[in-house]
């Protein structure tokens, strides 16, 4: 394990020069403490864990100190916010400190979100608070660990720096890993900003660095563009079968690697509700749950215009073509596997569309509902389930079509069919009310609820003991906290 001296660097990005990114120091925050580090992101710097509790650690963190080889850039970009386009946006409040490579030969970004004012801030300050902070950092976590693409959090630091939002709040910095953080909107900006230089100079390098084994097709960038295509699926797949509404889907929030990041007003589903809004700014629903599928289709379309002069427009769309089927065999993979199927049969995704249209408005908790059904028997988990449904005979015919499936699907013991589900559906996800508690915690200046969240987060499909209160339906106000952009 490495001490923090002894990270190497690699800015790769950094070395595109000036038309990518801007050099911008980070801004100190004051009196910077650690409020929670994660050790497997640690482990993927080759960091030893207990490098986090050193003063140093929250002093790089925070912006009081920078490595050597570090060279902080604000990256410029733009996107279709809402559907309109923003013709220059870029790192606002965020600082890509540089890249970092592990013994394993991977390349991570440090990109710390919250590091003060950029050329980019747009009329902003340039900082994150503590409440967002957490959520970013809970939320990148959390999703990893439920297997789904995600960009990972380090650390937190909480400050006694004054920021006002709505209120005056106190001002931290998470510090977020991932490959890269190329957007679609990077692209965007050099297509609409007619940078042609530029834009062949980034496409080459996101296909050399991050697609290589595209080299080898004869149109690589045509191969590129399909394997995008391919992991928004498949993420947006794990979104929907999980219940995970993003709340922001911006062309600037997607990332070019198919991962989930620019965490703000995202939440996890509690009662299933397929039109559930979690962003309280979106007031026509545009990135409401179920609209999340075809906004996705919509985005790769905005990036697929940016790649029209290295693809032709025909190649584009028979790629672009591949975006719905691609997800729904994602998607009815995963849900025949939450169901404790093991083979697939013709009508499948009709047992799941009946299933989801009796939970809707019978406040049924989705996450906790799959848990259940793989507690014991099918004939005695869709008894005690019963109950949950408005409609009790609808419930009592999917229930009769459920069982005749579960026995068709093969010979195997009730322990090995609880123990495939308990696998795939989680007890324990990140709900909105039970980070409000550990962001209301922290404020007061108990790090140690954003702790056990945490800990509880990384083993969501594992029942620990003692961690009962983590896995229990929200109470009715935390069903409807307001989470905005701010947030």
């Amino acid at each position: 394990m490495k001490a923090l001296d002894e990270l190497t660097f690699d800015n790769r990005f950094a070395r595109l020069g000036d038309a990518f990114s801007t050099h911008v120091l980070p801004d100190p925050l004051d009196e910077p403490r650690l409020v929670v580090a994660s050790d497997a992101a640690m482990a993927l710097l080759d960091l030893d864990p207990a490098v986090a509790q050193t003063p140093v650690f929250a002093e790089l963190f925070s912006g009081h100190k920078l490595w050597e080889a570090a060279e902080p850039r604000a990256m410029v970009y733009s996107g279709h916010q809402f559907g309109g386009y923003s013709p220059q946006l870029g790192d606002g409040r965020g600082l890509l400190l540089g890249e970092v490579y592990n013994a394993a030969g991977e390349h991570w970004d440090l990109h710390l979100k919250g590091a003060g004012m950029t050329p980019y801030s747009r009329m902003g300050d340039g900082r994150a608070v503590l409440r967002s902070s957490i959520r970013e950092f809970l939320a990148s976590e959390a999703l990893h660990a439920l297997g789904i693409p995600s960009s990972r959090a380090l650390c937190v630091i909480g400050s006694s720096t004054p920021v006002w939002r709505e209120k005056q709040e106190r001002g931290a910095m998470v510090l977020r890993l991932a490959p890269s953080h190329i957007r679609f909107g990077h692209f965007e900006y050099f297509y609409y900003t007619k940078k042609h230089e530029q834009q062949a100079e980034l496409a080459e390098h996101v296909l050399n660095l991050h697609y290589p084994e595209c080299r080898e097709q004869p149109e690589p960038y045509l191969a590129m563009f399909r394997e995008i295509v391919e992991r928004n699926a498949e993420m947006i797949a794990k979104w929907q079968a999980y219940g995970f509404c993003h709340g922001v889907m911006n062309t600037d929030n997607m990332s070019i690697l198919g991962i989930t990041f620019d965490f703000g007003p995202f939440a996890f589903l509690d009662d299933f509700d397929a039109h559930f809004i979690c962003n309280h700014s979106d007031h026509e629903g545009r990135y409401s749950f179920s609209n999340q599928v075809p906004i996705g289709q919509w985005n790769l379309s905005a990036l697929a215009q940016a790649l029209t002069p290295f693809i032709s427009v025909d190649a584009l769309k028979e790629a672009l073509g591949l975006y719905l089927p691609l997800y729904q065999a994602h998607y009815l993979d995963l849900m025949r596997r939450r169901l404790g199927l093991t083979t697939a049969e013709e009508d499948d995704h009709k047992l799941v569309e009946r299933l989801l249209a009796l939970m809707q408005n019978s406040g049924v908790d989705y996450t906790l509902f799959f848990r259940r059904l793989g507690d014991e028997s099918a004939a005695l988990a869709v008894a005690r389930l019963r109950d949950d449904f408005v409609d009790m005979a609808g419930f009592d015919t999917w229930a009769d079509l459920y069982k005749a499936r579960v026995a068709r699907d093969g010979a195997y013991s009730e322990e090995q069919r609880r123990a495939r589900m308990h696998a795939v559906n989680p007890l324990y996800i990140l709900r909105n009310y039970l980070a409000q508690n550990a962001i209301a915690a922290a404020e007061a200046g108990d790090y140690s609820e954003v702790q056990r969240l945490h800990e509880v987060l990384t083993k969501p499909f594992e029942e620990q003991a003692g961690m009962e209160q983590y896995a229990q339906r929200p109470p009715d106000w935390g069903k409807h906290l307001e989470i905005s952009c701010s947030s």
